[in-house]
């Protein structure tokens, strides 16, 4: 890690002025994202240049002080690289001057290391340096680990290595990847890399260089945790996963869920699940699993009878709106056959019962009408004969435009009666905001979808 302080302007050449006495403005700092600037880079040749991959952290003030800030610098710019090949950082750090400004001189260095711990070097010719000597960092790492799929191509050759933490090399690749982790996964915090529940999904992808010799890089990696299932069975949860900046959008984060769906196919695990999805991956996960379940003849069926229900008669027209549910015999048949579980499913299922209706148009209003009654059950509860949730405000010294209790309501109370701010938009307008954000969702999803089954039949 490099310093350099800007050269002060030569006094000599001003003619001398009375000094003034005043009173020194208070250090408003900087935040860290408007001074840092971070590169990926798999070579010394990218490390300055002008076309390196800067990556776009998701949020560098969490780092710095409480408020996010650094303070005591003038002209501050850090720009930081990291290493591709090896998951090295070294950070340049550049000021014109320090001045204690009322809240003293923010330590870069601690803070740095806060975020790239031992992955951050001192000086720039060491960490050019590890573009050679840590050429087959990777090669290295995964050379004990299990190889699970094979893809190659004419422009590309990758393969997925599972490695398991204590058994392998996964936790000291972990510990280097950390960094990346902090900076490009919301919310993320570290794994245990001592627990031997977890297991590390390598995607790699075999490279040659200019001499002829072979060396790997890593295009992204995820990592799962194997839960013990009553009574001779296993629970694959998926934590974290990232492809690296560079090679997203590409399909690589679609191929590694495919090899992790057959992972727990094969294994016959009880279940594949997923710790908080982020949007954008739910999207990606709906898509895969819906051309999962659109093979199975119990899900083809079950979809064939909603849909025939739905498209009957007008819903206005009827007492209550139906919600089409599967039943609990091909919720379980698909937990078994492709272990999805229920909440998943369920994700997938409007999806179907959308692309069942035909003309869409026609049916579009009952649709929604069920796809809204179903969320108003979830979020709210049933308007009546079931319990639903409450929140009534308490008298409190504490905060009391903050104070209140939330309790499960008996059957035949009210249950619409979560009060919201009377300066956000009301209770109705709020679950159909929402709704109207899922329809759209299943929209995006079936246009996937149908796509993706029409090129098919075009190959075939």
């Amino acid at each position: 890690m490099g310093q350099k302080k800007a050269p002060a302007a030569d006094d000599t050449l001003e003619p001398k002025k009375r000094r003034r006495v005043g009173f020194s403005s208070v250090d408003a700092g900087v935040e860290a994202k408007d001074c840092i600037k971070i590169y990926l880079v798999s070579s010394k040749e990218e490390v300055g240049a002008p076309n390196s991959f800067c990556l776009d952290p998701v949020d560098l003030n969490n780092f710095f002080e409480e408020d996010g800030k650094i303070y005591g610098y003038k002209g501050l710019k850090i720009t930081i690289w990291v290493s591709s090949i090896s998951f090295d950082a070294y950070a340049d750090i550049a000021f014109e001057s320090t001045a204690d400004g009322g809240k003293g001189i923010t330590d870069l260095k601690s803070a740095l290391e806060k975020v790239f711990g031992e992955t951050l070097v001192d000086s720039q010719e060491e960490f050019l340096q590890t573009f050679s000597t840590q050429r087959n960092f990777i090669r290295s790492i995964i050379s004990n680990g299990e190889v699970l799929q094979h893809k190659a191509s004419s422009t590309s050759d990758v393969e997925v290595i599972r490695m398991v933490v204590g058994k392998t090399a996964a936790g000291p690749l972990y510990s280097r990847l950390i960094p990346l982790v902090f900076l490009l996964v919301d919310g993320a915090s570290p794994i245990d890399v001592l627990d031997p529940s977890w297991e590390l999904y390598l995607l790699v992808e075999k490279k040659t260089d200019e001499q002829g010799d072979i060396y790997n890089i890593l295009l992204g990696f995820t990592a799962l945790y194997r839960f013990y299932h009553y009574p001779d069975s296993s629970r694959l949860r998926l934590s974290q996963i990232l492809v690296l900046p560079p090679y997203q959008h590409k399909g690589y984060g679609r191929y590694i869920l495919e090899v992790l769906n057959h992972v727990a196919v094969s294994e016959d695990i009880y279940d594949f699940t997923v710790e908080e999805p982020l949007d954008y991956f739910q999207h990606v996960r709906t898509c895969v699993d819906v051309l999962r379940l659109q093979k199975l003849d119990s899900v083809r069926n079950a979809v064939n009878l909603a849909v025939s229900n739905l498209t009957r008669g007008k819903l206005s027209k009827k007492t209550s709106i139906p919600r089409l549910m599967p039943t609990a015999r091909v919720i379980e048949d698909v937990r078994k056959s492709l272990k999805i579980n229920k909440k998943q499913f369920l994700q997938c299922w409007e999806v179907f019962i959308y692309l069942g209706l035909d003309p869409v148009d026609k049916y579009m209003e009952d649709f929604v009408s069920i796809v809204s009654n179903r969320m108003k059950e979830d979020l709210i509860g049933k308007e009546s004969g079931t319990g639903g949730k409450q929140v009534i405000e308490v008298p409190s010294e504490y905060i009391p435009e903050m104070s209140f209790v939330m309790f499960k309501s008996n059957a035949g109370e009210a249950t619409s009666t979560v009060q919201v701010d009377e300066n956000q938009p009301n209770q109705e307008e709020q679950l159909q905001q929402l709704v109207d954000e899922r329809v759209n969702e299943i929209k995006s999803i079936a246009e996937k979808v149908s796509q993706h089954l029409t090129s098919v039949v075009e190959s075939s």
